[in-house]
């Protein structure tokens, strides 16, 4: 049976994204402190950002830019990036944000895809930028190189060129209920990458549906390290604290001597990671060398925390761990804890092996992935695995380009099929198993990767690891570990495999490891298991 958020329903604002964060501002929030970018400390007030955001809007629209075009934003995080996406959005064109890591092959691709006839960028990027950008016909005068030299010695404008024209943001006319917004693609690590439309809707309902559970508020610094082009860094940091008037610490790439420096430095009270790092803040040395006591809340995302590992974390640093699920097809945030871990609304906390509970305004299903049918609802304890399914505003319109995709994934009766496979207990709350699509078939036993992995990490000498699924001798599927070890440590195969074996049921066991420097991931922190695949042996 489906059932709803045990939260109650918000109002979905029918506005643009940019009249959503920066409408209806009184003197005092105006002189607040929006951004700074840590690595200089240059700081732009929210009345600041407003001024750069119209006067790059301006511009754009100046050049042709506006509603029906597409941008293609390629930028580590900065002051820079957040005045070019939302003046952007301001000019009421779509932003397509690519991933900073691309070559200049992926980045043509989706350049194409998108159809973008703009292409904003940085220095550090501008090589492969322009490559790319030569290879889908977009001109120099069309590549904006937002700290570049400027459009008067490179031929490319720069933001300061943008907004020294002082013009004026433009008029745009469009409905925010089906007007693109943003086009992420879709991480890939499992398929080709397919655009997500997103519309203004979209992001302002995720928004509408987060805000109360974050309980992020104006006097918060919050630190920004996830970045701004994945839909998790876009909604909960570039919107969402901004919505909240409150302090946004950006770092442009994750450092962790960096990371808690600015902790330490500017005080940070609250801040989003992925579990990758929170592997670095449960078992690095360096943590302790540095003062993080204004550190209020740490809420992981983007691929499952495990409840060891997350309580370690909370242990350590002294605060409230939470954790919150979703995917770029759901804006992205689908799932959340509060931000007391649910005490005030359930009179218990939940355990961090769980994601929490469905957002506001959302009906949730889950499916057995064999018959179609619907799972039922436990009275007490956990329900059976099955794919988990999402019905709400913040579901995307479809895949861009792509209408098989999109029935594929969007059923009839407007549930989004994540491809997950998840329970929810007799509370509510739901628990996510591991991808479909990566669970390991042993002799006809289903072996999450996901438990392996968590049960690897809390071993001593490993420092990270990935499990996958690779056909043995007799091409029978087996569970495979990549470890890498703690520093100082030599770990060997033989103590990894008996390790994982006193602990799990026979099927599940682990029977080949390989030892290497790190385990592939993308920029939001996911495992690239096809580049494990292709890794030689």
């Amino acid at each position: 049976m489906s059932f709803s958020s045990p939260f109650p329903d918000v109002d979905i604002p029918e506005v643009s994204v940019f009249d959503l964060l920066f409408s209806n501002m009184n003197q005092a929030d105006l002189d607040r402190v929006a951004l700074i970018d840590t690595p200089g400390g240059a700081r732009t007030t929210y009345g600041e950002l407003i001024g750069q955001v119209n006067s790059t809007a301006g511009a754009l629209a100046g050049r042709g830019v506006g509603v029906g075009d597409v941008v293609g934003l390629l930028a580590p995080n900065s002051t820079a990036f957040a005045v070019a996406f939302h003046g952007t959005l301001r000019a009421g064109a779509t932003v397509t944000t690519i991933n900073a890591l691309f070559t200049a092959k992926d980045i043509a691709k989706q350049l194409t895809d998108a159809k973008a006839t703009t292409m904003i960028t940085v220095c550090a990027l501008l090589q492969q930028a322009q490559e790319a950008a030569q290879a889908v016909g977009i001109p120099p005068a069309h590549v904006i190189v937002l700290d570049g030299a400027g459009e008067a010695v490179s031929g490319h404008p720069n933001l300061e060129d943008l907004i020294g024209q002082g013009a004026s943001a433009p008029t745009v006319d469009f409905d925010p209920t089906t007007h693109p917004a943003v086009l992420p693609y879709s991480s890939g690590t499992t398929a080709d990458p397919k655009g997500v439309i997103l519309t203004h809707r979209n992001l302002a309902a995720n928004i509408a549906q987060i805000r109360p559970l974050l309980a992020i508020d104006s006097d918060d610094k919050v630190l920004a390290i996830l970045p701004f082009f994945h839909i998790y860094g876009m909604t909960v940091l570039l919107n969402a604290a901004l919505h909240a008037r409150a302090t946004l610490l950006v770092m442009p790439k994750f450092d962790l001597a960096e990371f808690l420096d600015n902790i330490q430095k500017y005080q940070v009270t609250y801040t989003f990671i992925a579990p990758p790092v929170a592997v670095a803040l449960a078992k690095h040395p360096l943590v302790d060398h540095y003062d993080v006591t204004s550190l209020r809340t740490v809420m992981s995302g983007a691929a499952p925390l495990d409840a060891e590992l997350g309580n370690a974390v909370s242990r350590r640093l002294h605060v409230q761990m939470i954790q919150g699920y979703g995917m770029s097809e759901l804006s992205p945030v689908s799932h959340c804890m509060p931000a007391d871990g649910g005490k005030e609304h359930f009179g218990d906390i939940a355990p961090l092996n769980s994601c929490g509970w469905p957002v506001p305004n959302t009906v949730n299903k889950i499916v057995d992935p064999v018959t179609g049918n619907e799972i039922t609802y436990p009275t007490e304890g956990l329900s059976a695995p099955g794919e988990l399914c999402v019905r709400g505003p913040n579901v995307m319109v479809g895949y861009l380009g792509n209408e098989e995709a999109t029935k594929a994934t969007i059923d009839s009766d407007g549930f989004l099929h994540t491809g997950d496979l998840a329970q929810v207990d007799s509370l509510g709350r739901i628990f996510i198993v591991d991808r479909l699509k990566e669970l390991i078939k042993y002799k006809g036993y289903q072996v999450p990767p996901a438990e392996l992995e968590a049960l690897l990490l809390t071993h001593p000498s490993i420092a990270d690891t990935a499990v996958i699924g690779v056909p043995d001798d007799e091409g029978e599927e087996i569970p495979k570990a990549f470890i890498v070890r703690q520093f100082g440590t030599n770990i060997a195969e033989a103590e990894v495999i008996e390790f994982v074996a006193r602990h799990v049921a026979p099927y599940k066991k682990v029977r080949r490891v390989e030892f290497i420097d790190a385990i592939p991931k993308s920029a939001s922190g996911k495992i690239l298991r096809k580049d494990l695949r292709t890794t030689p042996s």
